[in-house]
């Protein structure tokens, strides 16, 4: 075995998988893994990091999420063209309030544009499907739920609609990190029922430009919308982020198989 395939063992810690990957991903990066070259047998990784075969599995179907590395049936797995380097943020800071903020920033710019596209070129299946992800949210939260799946299925009906497949490819890129920080805001809104009416009636505003075919009214919305999640965020009493806002944001930046955006 050649010395580009020498890998140091990780260290002990929650987060062997993502050790792992990195260290992978740098090979590539760094040419010492080439494009189209096969990637050591699993037992042969779990063997050089030091870990067993099923976090080495974990680690590869990580970088498979990325595009960096592809499986052929039967032969294993090899790693591909060199794209779009992956997202890695630092953990610690990942876990501030200040990265929460952040990522709702990001999403405010994206969210905008993707509400005004959809305005522009909603059919009224895309129409139908908003509506029905609407009703799946309320009857989420009146269940008691935090309402996550059904918040970001939501979106994802405005994203089809918008009909951009660069700006939806971008939002599955980001979008472990989008889901993340919607998990936070929304376990923050849960928690106060003025939070959760604010909510309801910003989607409704948001959907109601769409339906109008209003292009800057629906860009405001969706972009008033993000403004005021930062809003709820920075009013979240110290409690909420000492304990279960900290603890989500954590989840930021581990457990990486994707979520649809």
């Amino acid at each position: 075995m050649t010395s580009a395939h020498a890998f140091k063992a990780v260290a002990p810690s929650a987060q062997l998988a993502d050790r792992v990957a990195d260290a992978l991903a740098a090979q590539v990066r760094a040419g010492q893994l080439g494009v189209g070259q096969k990637l050591p047998t699993e037992a042969a990784l779990a063997l050089q990091f030091s870990v067993s075969r099923t976090v080495v599995r974990e680690a590869v179907s990580r970088l498979k999420s990325l595009g960096v590395v592809r499986s052929r049936q039967g032969s294993g797995s090899f790693v591909c063209e060199q794209g779009i380097p992956p997202l890695n943020f630092d953990r610690q800071w990942a876990v501030s309030k200040a990265a929460v903020v952040q990522m709702a920033e990001l999403r405010r710019a994206l969210e905008a544009e993707v509400a005004a596209l959809a305005a522009q070129r909603r059919t009224q299946a895309d129409l139908q499907r908003m509506r029905r992800a609407i009703a799946l949210l309320d009857k989420a939260v009146g269940a008691g739920g935090d309402g996550v799946q059904e918040d970001v299925a939501f979106h994802r009906t405005l994203a089809d609609a918008a009909r951009n497949p660069y700006l939806l490819s971008t939002l599955q890129y980001l979008n472990h990190f989008l889901t993340g920080a919607t998990r936070v805001t929304r376990a923050n809104e849960a928690r106060r029922l003025d939070f959760a009416h604010q909510v309801r009636n910003e989607h409704a505003l948001i959907l109601q430009a769409i339906e109008a075919g209003d292009v800057g009214r629906a860009r405001l919305a969706a972009s008033q919308h993000m403004d005021n999640a930062i809003q709820r965020i920075e009013l979240a009493d110290p409690a909420f982020w000492q304990q279960e806002g900290s603890a989500l944001a954590l989840a930021l930046m581990r457990d990486l198989p994707a979520v649809p955006v």
